[in-house]
C-alpha cells in the first residue's frame, strides 16, 4: 500500500460537507487520506470548515480564490497561482472537484495537466444557458471530448493517472442489483431492456420570492433540474441497459424528446396569491407582484423535465424509455423561512423514486424508494413505505420457462446491506456516496485495481450526450417558440484510454467499504 493522499477540496458548499467531507474523515480514520485542504470563494473562507468522525472532530483550512466568469476552459492566472501554492505546501497527491458544475471543467483538466488523479463530482460539466439555447446545450457533450482528450493525454504521462466521476447510485448495492439481474437474464435469452419507465423528484418547495432570491439548485442561470439530480438517471440507465447489450444489439443512437416546466410555469400552477394563502407572512415578505415574478424568471431553466427516449441498434429500437425528472414534488416543507445553509438537505426535502425495468416477456424489475422525513415514535417503520429508509426491489421473471426461475421476489433494506458497523455499505445514498471516496482512495494507495473501479470517465460519455440531448431539446423548443423535431445523437460507448480499464465490472464494491 502506498502512503495516504493528501486531498485538495475543490469547492466547500452544503454538498460537500454533508457528503464528502464525512467520507473523508472516515478515510483519515482507514489511513487512506492524509491532509484534506479546502478551495471555496472567499464568502466560504471566513470560518474554518470543521468537519470529523463521532469522538475525532477536525478543521478544515480553506483557501480563498477570486470567482471568475463561466463557461471558460482555462482557470484564470490568479486562481492557478493560489492553486499551486497549495498543492507544493500541502503536498497535494489527489483532487475532489466539487465546485457548482458550471466550473467543473477547468478545475477538472488544470487537475489532469498536474497530472493530479481526479474525483468529479456530477454532472460533469453545464454551461449557462443551457435550456434556452442550443449552443450552450451542444456544448455539454463536446466538453465530454474535452475532458477524454485530457484524461488520455494524462494517462500517457502516468498510467495510474485515474479520473472518477462521483454518480453514487453506480455504488448503490439496490442499483447494483438491478444491474446484475439485468446480465444475467441477457445472458439465459439474448434479450436486452425493451423499456424502462424512471421517475425522480426531488420534493422541493421553492416559494414565489425565493425562485428569484436563492441561488442554491436555482434556475437564473438557463438550468435546473437535469444538470443537478437528473444526471443520476442520465447515468443510470445507460448503466443498466448496457448490462443487457448482447452482440449484434448495441445501442448506438438516442432520440430523445423533451418538455419541461420553467418557474413561469410553476407561478401559473400555483400563483404567488395562492402561496399567500398557505403562508400567513409571505405576502408582507414577498416585494414582487406577479407580473414582477413572470418577467424576472423569464428564460430560467427548466424546473420539471420529461423525457422520451428511443435507444435504438442500426436503426432499430432496442428500449423504449420514459424519464420523469421533477424538482417540484412531494415536499414537507411547512416553514415560510427558509433555514439558513439547509437548502441541500432542509426545509422539508425529500427525494422519491421509482424505476421499472422490462426485459421482453422474460423479466420486470420494480425499484421503489418512497421515503419521507419522520421521527422514530410516528408509528413508521424505518424501512417501511414512507420510512426514512424505505427501499424495496421486486423481482418478476417468467417462471415457465425451463430456466429455474422464481416468479416473484422481494427484496428490501436488509436483503441489500452488505456488512456490519462502521465498514457496512448500506443501501442509502450516503454510504454509495462514502463507497465512491473510498473506492477512489483505495486505488490510489494501491489497495484496488483498475478494472474494480465502477465509475471512471470513459465510462460517462453515454450520459453526457443524453444530458446534453436533454437540454438541446428543451433549447430548441424554447428557441422556436413550439415543439421541436427530437434530437437524435450516436450513442456509441467511448474508447477507454487505456487497455487496462474495465471500469464496467461490480468488483469495486466489497473493497471499497
Amino acid at each position: 500500500m502506498s502512503a495516504p493522499a493528501n486531498v485538495l477540496v475543490i469547492g466547500v458548499g452544503p454538498h460537500t460537507r454533508l457528503n464528502h467531507l464525512p467520507a473523508l474523515a472516515a478515510a483519515q480514520d482507514a489511513g487512506l487520506a492524509g491532509t484534506v485542504t479546502g478551495v471555496d470563494l472567499p464568502h466560504a473562507t471566513a470560518a474554518a470548515v470543521e468537519y470529523g468522525t463521532p469522538g475525532r472532530p477536525r478543521r478544515m483550512p480553506v483557501v480563498p480564490v477570486e470567482p471568475f466568469p463561466v463557461p471558460r476552459r482555462n482557470l484564470p492566472g490568479a486562481v492557478r497561482r493560489v492553486l499551486e501554492n497549495v498543492v507544493e505546501q500541502e503536498r497535494i497527491g489527489a483532487v475532489v472537484v466539487a465546485t457548482e458544475p458550471s466550473a467543473h471543467l477547468p478545475y477538472a483538466l488544470w487537475a489532469m495537466e498536474r497530472g493530479l488523479p481526479v474525483l468529479l463530482d456530477k454532472p460533469l460539466t453545464v454551461h449557462p444557458g443551457a435550456s434556452t439555447d442550443p449552443a450552450a446545450a451542444q456544448a455539454i457533450a463536446d466538453d465530454f471530448d474535452t475532458l477524454l482528450d485530457a484524461y488520455r493525454t494524462a494517462r500517457r504521462r502516468d498510467p495510474r493517472m485515474v479520473v472518477s466521476v462521483l454518480s453514487q447510485r453506480r455504488w448503490h448495492p439496490a442499483f447494483r442489483q438491478v444491474r446484475e439481474l439485468i446480465a444475467e437474464v441477457a445472458e439465459a435469452t439474448n434479450c436486452p431492456v425493451t423499456s424502462i419507465q424512471s421517475s425522480h423528484g426531488d420534493g422541493q418547495w421553492r416559494l414565489p420570492d425565493e425562485l428569484v432570491d436563492l441561488g442554491y439548485h436555482g434556475f437564473r442561470d438557463g438550468y435546473g433540474k437535469a444538470a443537478h439530480s437528473g444526471y443520476h438517471h442520465f447515468d443510470t440507465v445507460p448503466w443498466w441497459l448496457a448490462a443487457g447489450e448482447r452482440p449484434g444489439k448495441e445501442i448506438d443512437e438516442i432520440e430523445v424528446h423533451a418538455a419541461c416546466t420553467r418557474p413561469a410555469d410553476f407561478l401559473t400552477q400555483l400563483t404567488a396569491t395562492d402561496h399567500e394563502r398557505l403562508l400567513p407572512g409571505l405576502a408582507a415578505r414577498n416585494p414582487y407582484t406577479e407580473q414582477d415574478l413572470h418577467r424576472l424568471t423569464d428564460g430560467f431553466g427548466e424546473v420539471d423535465v420529461f423525457l422520451n427516449v428511443a435507444y435504438r441498434s442500426c436503426g432499430q429500437v432496442m428500449t423504449l424509455g420514459s424519464h420523469s425528472l421533477a424538482h417540484t414534488t412531494f415536499s414537507q416543507r411547512g416553514n415560510l423561512h427558509p433555514v439558513p445553509g439547509g437548502l441541500y438537505k432542509g426545509n422539508g426535502r425529500i427525494g422519491q423514486e421509482t424505476h421499472i425495468v422490462q426485459q421482453g416477456p422474460f423479466q420486470a424489475l420494480h425499484l421503489h424508494i418512497l421515503q419521507t422525513l419522520h421521527g422514530d415514535r410516528d408509528g413508521i417503520g424505518r424501512r417501511a413505505p414512507g420510512g426514512a429508509d424505505h427501499i424495496e426491489l421486486h423481482v418478476f421473471r417468467n417462471d415457465r420457462l425451463p430456466l429455474g426461475w422464481e416468479r416473484q421476489r422481494t427484496l428490501g433494506f436488509a436483503d441489500f446491506s452488505l456488512g456490519s458497523g462502521p465498514t457496512a455499505v448500506l443501501p442509502t445514498q450516503r454510504s454509495a456516496r462514502t463507497c465512491a471516496v473510498t473506492e477512489f482512495l483505495s486505488y490510489l494507495a494501491g489497495g484496488i485495481t483498475r478494472a474494480q473501479m465502477a465509475s471512471d470517465l470513459a465510462d460517462h460519455r453515454r450520459p453526457a450526450r443524453l444530458m446534453a440531448a436533454a437540454y438541446l431539446s428543451m433549447a430548441r423548443r424554447w428557441t422556436d417558440g413550439r415543439p421541436a423535431a427530437p434530437v437524435v445523437l450516436d450513442f456509441d460507448p467511448a474508447t477507454a484510454p487505456a487497455d487496462d480499464h474495465a471500469g464496467r465490472g461490480l468488483a469495486g464494491l466489497g473493497a471499497a467499504r
